[in-house]
């Protein structure tokens, strides 16, 4: 066999991915307001001019192709908004804090875990306490008010403080926030918005005081953890046997640089490839267009690793590998013609899919059974409500709203991989004796469509539409050719 197409050392890349990780969302405090009088020359005692403090940023989110993994979010772990600026003299007022865009790929869920919102904290204290009006008027509150410079509180023993607004927000999503982004976003979403600013002294000039020396303090921002999943790792995905030939196939038919070697598990994550439709170079090499009827320019591959027997009981690379498996639109099983009997590898890939998706069945079974997300107050023993109505609590930390006591989420319920398109990718089809095995592949595929033979998982409602076995050798790269049209029909279907 020809092997000067076997790359170098040097042209192998280490693919960094992640397909699920938590992010502390921070949203921007606001500035505080500002005292301060006008000076001019002939006026003994200026009036008051003070600004008020900018809001604090917002943060947002989009969903946007291109974006293949998660894991520059991953190594992130806190994304912070800035705070608002304070205000200045001459009723100038504070800038407002800058925002922070979070971009996804799509096919991205979003789930919440937990939240601080010391705003909703203070209006819920209001609501339950009844002399939480009286406490706000004619007290000094640390956390509320600025007094001016080199003064005390005690030079404001005597002064009665005016009612204080409540902390406000601007249009937030309701809790607990579940978004599933499934489509490419225009415009982005907002996940967190930040703090309203403090006042200036000049909100407070009154006949009593006019000339106030004191302002108030910006609102904390919120806090909000969150999970991001991906439910769409990529349009096609690649299982196999360990050795089969998925990375160099993926290198074949993409500008990607897997490591490849004739050993097994040579991939240890995922790898992901874009092959490219239309260049905008001239004619495109397929048309085809998506569900939303945007012409489609590409489509993205998952090199998944390799699959080991009892896979299904958490061997070898067990479900993590398994978990890849069911965020893919297709699968292309890809089976060695040189490493034996191509049919009873099919099935044995079949048969490992077949019994995690059972497995899977039974774990939401019981999740959905004894799962009940219960929004109270901690130590009350409140009746439970909606996650939509959820009730707040009060604490030293702020308000915190949680999903569970144990913060972990249930698993995304996704389509089942016996009811996704699939063909078959027969690689090394160069070796000698490969003609047969691909011959009897063939024979068998045509018996499922025609109903002769059961669908190779077993279960029932299983997807049971065109197959085909599509012969090639990768590192020729002979054949390859026929994949992305085969990909682009069953995409578009």
């Amino acid at each position: 066999m020809n092997r000067l197409s076997d790359p170098t050392p040097d042209d192998y890349s280490r693919t960094i991915f992640a397909d699920k990780c938590q992010l502390t969302l921070a949203a921007g405090s606001g500035g505080h307001g500002c005292i301060s009088f006008l000076r001019e020359k002939f006026i003994a005692e200026g009036p008051a001019n003070g600004g008020d403090g900018g809001s604090g940023g917002n943060i947002y989110i989009q969903a946007i192709r291109g974006e293949t993994s998660l894991h520059k979010l991953a190594r992130r772990g806190i994304v912070k908004a800035a705070r608002g600026r304070n205000g200045q003299g001459k009723g100038k007022g504070g800038q407002r804090g800058e925002d922070v865009l979070i971009q996804v790929p799509v096919g991205t869920v979003v789930r919440e875990i937990s939240r601080r919102d010391p705003a909703a904290e203070e209006e819920e204290q209001a609501s339950m306490d009844s002399a939480a009006e009286d406490e706000v008027r004619g007290q000094w509150r640390r956390d509320k008010w600025i007094l001016y410079p080199s003064s005390v509180p005690s030079d404001y023993a005597q002064t009665e403080f005016p009612h204080l607004r409540r902390s406000q927000r601007l249009v937030q999503l309701p809790a607990p926030i579940h978004l599933d982004l499934s489509q490419p976003m225009e415009t982005p979403m907002l996940l967190a918005s930040g703090a309203i600013g403090g006042l200036g002294n000049p909100h407070f000039v009154s006949k009593t005081y006019p000339r106030p020396k004191f302002a108030t303090k910006g609102d904390p921002g919120m806090t909000i953890t969150v999970e991001l999943e991906l439910k769409l790792l990529a349009d096609v995905g690649f299982v196999g046997l360990p050795n089969a030939g998925k990375s160099t196939l993926l290198r074949a038919m993409s500008r990607s640089r897997a490591r490849v070697g004739s050993w097994e598990f040579t991939t240890l994550q995922p790898n992901i490839g874009t092959v490219v439709l239309d260049n905008h170079q001239g004619r495109p090499q397929l048309s085809a267009s998506r569900v939303t009827g945007e012409p489609r320019t590409q489509f993205s591959i998952a090199d998944i690793p390799g699959l080991i027997t009892d896979a299904h009981k958490d061997r070898g690379l067990g479900h993590g590998f398994l978990r890849h498996v069911e965020r893919a639109q297709v699968l292309a099983f890809v089976v060695d013609l040189g490493a034996g009997d191509a049919i009873e590898a099919l099935k044995g890939l079949w048969h490992e899919l077949a019994a995690f998706e059972a497995l899977r069945d039974r774990e939401i079974n019981v999740q959905s059974e004894s799962r009940m997300i219960d929004w109270k107050a901690f130590g009350s023993t409140a009746p439970s409500v909606s996650a939509h109505e959820a009730a707040v609590a009060k604490n030293g930390a702020g308000l915190m709203i949680n999903s569970s006591t144990s913060q972990r989420l249930p698993e995304l319920t996704l389509k089942p991989i016996s009811t996704k398109p699939w063909f078959v990718v027969a690689t090394k089809a160069d070796l000698d004796g490969a003609q047969e095995n691909f011959a009897r592949l063939q024979s068998y595929l045509d018996a499922i469509m025609s109903r002769d033979e059961d669908h190779p998982s077993g279960l029932k409602n299983s997807w049971h539409g065109r197959l085909a076995a599509l012969p090639v050798s990768a590192i020729r790269g002979e054949g390859v050719d026929r994949i992305p049209e085969w990909t682009v029909s069953l995409l578009h279907d």
